[in-house]
């Protein structure tokens, strides 16, 4: 507004229109414009004006919107496709009536529609059960993959029981296929025989998230071993971290095979028998 006010000042002292217009970075026709709006409103008129069009092309006659608004009032629960339904049979073909999302914009716009909250479903987890003897409940994780010195990694598979903390089984394996973690459990059932249930997380390969129920081909043939596997627990985890730390410090470069010897593609087998965390003596398994 300061300037328009500036360019019609000068323009009242004498000045000529081409020399402000240029001075102003405007055309002649917006100088003129402006100008004669000067001259038939005065200075109200050289304020920013609203740039709200005239007329809309697809503006809701007000007679419909209306009608749409007394129809909410008398039904209340109805809505937006109920009412494009009563006002089809009331005008026919007469007006236009309009689509469905557009009549709820207009029961919108009157504060006619009641918005329902977002329903959030909150999971509830299965209970994790408690071993309270040895061989009720056993747990297995990978614990954490590590690179070794001929830059392949290792994926030491560990099963413990829970109540004893006795480590059962602790196998360096080349991947974290079912094949091998078959082996592995199949080999600690004939030694240590059948637990009352394993607990597991739903990692690979103890479930599948593109299986039925989440069953992996280990979980699903182990149901024949065992009862179904839990959620894993982080007590379970802080037991393992410092068994982790002590496998991490024991990255070495393997050694080369010998001449005559066949050297495996599968890493050595490390069974422990017992756990620095073992507290007491060992019951005998059953």
């Amino acid at each position: 507004m300061d300037e328009r006010v500036r360019f019609v000042g000068r323009l009242l002292d004498g000045e000529k229109m081409v020399a402000l217009c240029r001075e102003f970075a405007i055309s002649r026709k917006t100088g003129y414009k402006i100008f004669d709006r000067y001259k038939e409103y005065g200075l109200e008129a050289l304020t920013d004006r609203s740039r709200r069009p005239w007329r809309y092309a697809n503006q809701l006659p007000q007679q419909v919107e209306a009608a749409i608004l007394n129809l909410k009032r008398e039904k209340p629960y109805w809505g937006a496709r109920k009412i494009r339904e009563r006002l089809l049979r009331r005008f026919s073909c007469e007006v236009k009536v309009p689509a469905r999302s557009t009549i709820h914009a207009v029961l919108d716009r009157h504060g006619l529609v009641q918005r329902r909250g977002r329903r959030r479903n909150h999971a509830q987890g299965t209970p994790l059960s408690l071993g309270q003897k040895p061989n009720e409940l056993w747990c297995t994780d990978y614990k954490g993959e590590f690179l070794l010195g001929n830059k392949k990694y290792c994926y030491p598979l560990t099963v413990t029981d829970h109540a004893s903390r006795y480590l059962l089984l602790c196998e360096a394996l080349e991947s974290t296929c079912e094949a091998l973690a078959f082996t592995a459990f199949a080999r600690l059932f004939k030694e240590r025989g059948l637990p009352t249930s394993i607990r597991s997380d739903n990692g690979v390969p103890f479930a599948s998230p593109n299986s039925l129920f989440n069953l992996s081909k280990l979980r699903s043939g182990g149901c024949a071993w065992a009862s179904p596997s839990n959620a894993s627990s982080p007590v379970i985890h802080s037991r393992m971290a410092g068994m982790n730390a002590c496998t991490s410090r024991s990255k070495r470069k393997p050694r080369a095979p010998r001449a005559g010897t066949a050297c495996s593609s599968r890493a050595n087998s490390m069974i422990f028998s017992k756990s620095s965390t073992t507290s007491g003596p060992m019951r005998p398994w059953t």
